[in-house]
């Protein structure tokens, strides 16, 4: 009666673009994750840097493994680093690939005729004919390159090189940012966690008094009874 519901594959997949409760929410709560991790603040900040930066690379399903990396390189809080991979989203996405693609076009000398829907076209055709060549090598089929050597040079190199600029710009306008926030928070948490203890030990000093005190006017109450009349 009272299991939940596990979830479908559609709710999943609609989760995804539109988390349940609206991206303000989800955005809340990984902002509240990330300020109460158990480490420093600089550390914490070279993951958030290490998650955004990871956003702006074009190995989409290799995020969370290269933010684990990079954190660890740096010396980076790793769930930070995996929190951070929030900022690339659905709302993020299409403008991330749009300025890391014209950018990275306009270094190698390419023609910026890649925008949001050639980019999706383009990573689906690129599925399809891995999923080809994996069938071929169990079958008669012939495998065929071709297709995934122009996807890398058209799409992933330059995304990937034109990423790189802007990435590092959000990693460090993230860390520097980030670094005086979660400071002030952790020493505003110390010093509520202190006036808590000290309040809590004050509550156990009177309480301890007030038995002592009780428990010495009992003892007082006994002597009278037992003092001989006279």
């Amino acid at each position: 009666m009272f299991k939940r519901k596990p979830r479908t594959w559609g709710r999943t997949f609609l989760e995804f673009f539109y988390p349940r409760g609206g991206w303000t929410r989800a955005a809340r709560y990984v902002i509240h994750r990330i300020r109460r991790l158990p480490d420093p603040a600089h550390r914490i900040s070279r993951g958030v840097a290490a998650g955004v930066f990871v956003c702006f690379t074009p190995f989409f399903g290799l995020h969370f493994v290269s933010a684990i990396l990079i954190a660890w390189v740096i010396r980076g809080n790793v769930l930070a680093a995996l929190l951070a991979t929030f900022v690339g989203n659905p709302l993020t996405f299409p403008i991330i690939a749009e300025v890391s693609l014209e950018l990275g076009s306009r270094i190698m000398g390419l023609p910026n005729d890649m925008h949001l829907p050639q980019v999706i076209e383009a990573f689906s055709r690129a599925l399809h004919d891995i999923w080809n060549n994996v069938i071929a090598l169990f079958t008669r089929d012939q495998v065929q390159w071709y297709g995934l050597f122009r996807f890398w040079r058209r799409v992933m190199l330059p995304y990937f090189v034109g990423g790189i600029a802007p990435g590092l710009v959000a990693a460090l306008v993230s860390y520097y940012l980030t670094t005086p926030v979660i400071t002030a928070y952790q020493k505003s948490r110390v010093k509520r966690l202190k006036k808590r203890y000290e309040k809590r030990m004050a509550e156990q000093a009177a309480r301890a008094a007030e038995a002592a005190r009780a428990e010495a006017e009992r003892a007082g109450g006994a002597e009278e009874t037992r003092e001989p009349k006279t």
